[in-house]
């Protein structure tokens, strides 16, 4: 017998049994359902199971946190229920339906970004260490590429990557279309070189050039423009590639769709991104990272990041906070960093300090330590989904100590005009994304808030937990 078989049992007759069980799965520490008929789930009585630590809701899935014995807990529950496994994508796609537009808009676009992530983290990373090896002046030494040919040759052989990540971006992005799309992904990846192509000018070299090659077709010419580290218009060919591509199988035969349908969906797809959709997606990108700069910048940018810092972490409960990642990656290629990201690594952090409140609060309940102790450690290393909803939504008034908190230090991080290299990795180590002299400001900022929140979510505890007694 099982270790969890009596609570598995219990769990499957308060989600609804079998028949509301429309898929199953497990994450690191959590159960994930898909359930037919949500509100058939007793979540208070989900709660008492002694092997669950809380639950929540998010993008379609009903989650249930049991932490780090949760495949042992899903292998009792799968024998108990009968009910066959599946695998997380097959999950998301299941939960889907019970989403509605925005919310699937924004679960496509989050998986979309989120393959790209670790290449965008190392490449905020690379970008942090060349502006110490040939941006920062050591005193009369000077700078180290000027001092070391070693370190000047390390700063050479980096940008290798540095520029393989943002300036061949757009590769990515309509690999990652297609792949999300279920389309054949070695077309995105064609689709994304033709947008940077060493035949193609350079997008940075156009503004100073006298002249721009073309392509001369008779009785029109189109400029050869490259889109290097270009958000929007390579999701405008990625779908349209998608698209096209769909279209083409249903009316092609079979027998041979595999010549025609690349042929058809491919070659529209790259001359349609260079007369119509590169163009507008340009216009279109650069008018979004100026509107949010200029936010960030203009006189109204204490009110702006005030706004932004206070209402981000609703944002991530909507799933909408995932469109910032396009945002940031703009505001790089523009602006040479981002003032957007702190503001998000700051927030991440501010739900740690939150839960180690509620930690100081009720520091000796061995079972709520099983949640809370792991989702401030995950906080702080930027994953705030534990932290949220296993311990400050259950108790609310954290999570708008942890609200408060995030908006004052963003107002502190604009207001001193902190800006990133690019996106990295959340929390306390988002300093790897900074420049050096830039790294005092952030942890000082990182130290307000870890104080703001804890110090209100232990004072208003205080108060409440007190009035209760």
């Amino acid at each position: 017998m099982g270790k969890y078989q009596n609570d598995a049992r219990d769990l499957l007759k308060h989600v609804g049994g079998k028949d509301n069980i429309g898929a199953v799965t497990h994450c690191v520490t959590r159960m994930r359902f898909v359930l037919n008929h949500p509100d058939q789930a007793e979540i208070e009585a989900i709660e008492k199971i002694p092997a669950v630590k809380g639950t929540f809701t998010q993008a379609g899935q009903f989650q249930v946190i049991i932490g780090n014995d949760v495949d042992l807990f899903y292998n009792d529950f799968v024998e108990i229920s009968g009910v066959e496994g599946t695998t997380k994508e097959g999950v998301k796609t299941l939960a889907k339906t019970n989403q509605g537009k925005v919310q699937q808009l924004m679960s496509n676009l989050a998986e979309i970004f989120a393959p790209l992530i670790p290449a965008l983290i190392i490449g905020g990373l690379i970008l942090g260490f060349r502006n110490i090896l040939e941006g920062v002046t050591w005193g009369e030494w000077g700078k180290i590429v000027d001092n070391s040919q070693f370190w000047a040759g390390i700063n050479h052989f980096l940008w290798l990557i540095g520029e393989a990540i943002f300036q061949f971006l757009p590769v990515g992005i309509t690999w990652s279309i297609s792949r999300k799309m279920g389309t054949t992904q070695i077309l995105g990846i064609v689709l994304g070189i033709t947008l940077v192509s060493p035949q193609l000018m350079n997008a940075y070299e156009v503004a100073g050039a006298t002249a721009i090659p073309f392509w001369d077709f008779g009785f029109a010419q189109v400029q050869m423009i490259g889109y290097q580290a270009q958000v929007i218009p390579a999701m405008l060919a990625g779908f349209t590639l998608v698209y096209l591509e769909r279209f083409w199988k249903k009316i092609i035969p079979s027998a041979v769709s595999m010549i025609f349908v690349p042929l058809f969906a491919l070659v529209p797809a790259v001359l349609i991104a260079h007369v119509v959709l590169g163009p507008i997606g340009w216009t279109i990108g650069s008018w979004i990272s100026n509107v949010v700069y200029s936010g960030l910048t203009s006189s109204f940018r204490i009110l702006f990041a005030g706004i932004f810092g206070f209402f981000y972490a609703p944002l991530v409960l909507t799933g909408l906070h995932h469109m910032s990642n396009a945002i940031d990656m703009q505001l790089v290629n523009d602006f040479g960093g981002t003032l957007l990201w702190p503001m998000i690594a700051f927030s991440n952090i501010a739900q740690g300090s939150a839960v180690l409140g509620i930690w100081w609060l009720h520091r000796g309940n061995t079972e709520e330590e099983q949640v809370s102790i792991p989702s401030i450690i995950s906080a702080y290393l930027g994953v705030t989904e534990p932290a949220m909803f296993g311990i400050n939504l259950k108790y609310n008034y954290p999570f708008i100590a942890a609200m408060i908190g995030s908006s004052i230090a963003a107002v502190i991080s604009v207001g001193f005009g902190l800006m990133a290299n690019s996106i990295g990795v959340g929390g306390l180590p988002g300093f790897l994304s900074f420049n050096i002299d830039r790294w005092p400001l952030f942890f000082m900022i990182a130290l307000v808030v870890i104080i703001v929140p804890f110090v209100i979510t232990v004072a208003y505890g205080r108060k409440v937990e007190g009035n209760a007694k």
